[in-house]
């Protein structure tokens, strides 16, 4: 049995995929759900649909944008406090949702990441509940990143504030995915 204690969500193959798109972009200039009149937040959305997720939300807080078609939306009043506060809001919110077999976050500032990437680390999920699977590029890890339900509330006991999730995954047995091929998964953090 493995260190993560069982959630109550009933089994489930639904898999959700989530934009990370609620900071307020200071390096960048402005938030980055704004970014290219509101292109990037395209992409990962048809990227997650694309993908293979079964639903898709967009976390966002410091600009509130009416969503691409078929992507609904979670508000994270405390985006300020950073990324963990972010992954924080979307694993309280995925706790409460029935269905949730497991999360695919994904960055809106890695607007090259498509549908490709997206499949090959819900493939290798499973639709999991116990999995974690996290995208490489050349070896150097990036997203999307798939938490399988059984993590989300151990998760949520390490992420917070600037905290994200980098520290519940490092030590645990997750599964890498090379996309290199595909992308850069390179993160844009300031205007070209």
């Amino acid at each position: 049995m493995s260190d993560v204690a069982r959630t109550s969500i009933p089994d489930s193959s639904d898999v959700v995929g989530v934009v990370l798109a609620a900071g307020a972009g200071t390096r960048y200039g402005m938030p980055k759900i704004l970014a290219h009149e509101g292109a990037w937040l395209d992409s990962a959305v048809t990227a997650l649909r694309d993908g293979g997720c079964d639903r898709v939300v967009v976390a966002m807080g410091a600009a509130k944008v009416v969503p691409p078609a078929g992507a609904e939306v979670l508000l994270v009043e405390e985006w300020e406090a950073g990324i963990g506060a972010t992954v924080s809001a979307v694993l309280r919110w995925a706790r409460r949702q029935r269905h949730a077999a497991g999360l695919v976050l994904q960055v809106v500032d890695t607007p090259d990441v498509g549908a490709g990437a997206v499949a090959r680390v819900v493939d290798a999920a499973g639709a999991r509940r116990d999995a974690l699977v996290r995208a490489v590029f050349d070896g150097r890890p990036g997203h999307p990143v798939y938490l399988g339900a059984d993590h989300f509330g151990p998760a949520l006991d390490v992420i917070g504030g600037d905290v994200g999730a980098q520290v519940y995954l490092r030590g645990r047995a997750v599964s890498l995915v090379e996309c290199g091929d595909l992308a850069s998964g390179e993160d844009i953090d300031v205007r070209e």
